[in-house]
């Protein structure tokens, strides 16, 4: 009976080809590229670290300091570096913390601008 069954996938497998069937020899000819790189190339990497000045560029003294730090108190610098120190659940935490804040505030602003709207306070006044 097993003999019989082997028989059958045999004939089965006849006609189908695999992937391991294909010599590599087709398989390396498929992944030729045929375009030619004897061309100039310009200056592709012209910093030493592609990108690096985009994120820490070196400071000159005279410059003024970036439009995001300015108006920052000592207290918003405490707050930075607190949040620099914290490792990645308890950021992921306060991040939580901000998130349902906001929601707060949003519910809170919802409930009076319904109450608003019911005392008629944004009706339009003709002078």
């Amino acid at each position: 009976m097993a003999a019989k069954q082997n028989s059958i996938a045999n004939e089965d497998k006849i006609g189908q080809t695999t992937s391991d069937d294909i010599p590599l020899t087709s398989l390396e000819e498929s992944l030729l590229s045929l375009e030619k790189l004897d061309r100039a190339s310009p200056e592709l990497w012209p910093e030493q670290i592609p990108g690096v000045s985009e994120f820490a560029p070196l400071q000159n003294p005279n410059q003024s300091p970036p439009s995001w730090n300015k108006g920052l108190t000592k207290e918003d610098y405490a707050y930075m570096q607190q949040l620099g120190t914290l490792t990645t659940s308890s950021l992921i935490m306060e991040v939580k913390k901000l998130h349902d804040l906001a929601y707060q505030l949003g519910l809170e602003e919802a409930k009076e601008m319904t109450r608003g709207k019911y005392l008629n306070i944004f009706s339009r006044r003709n002078r």
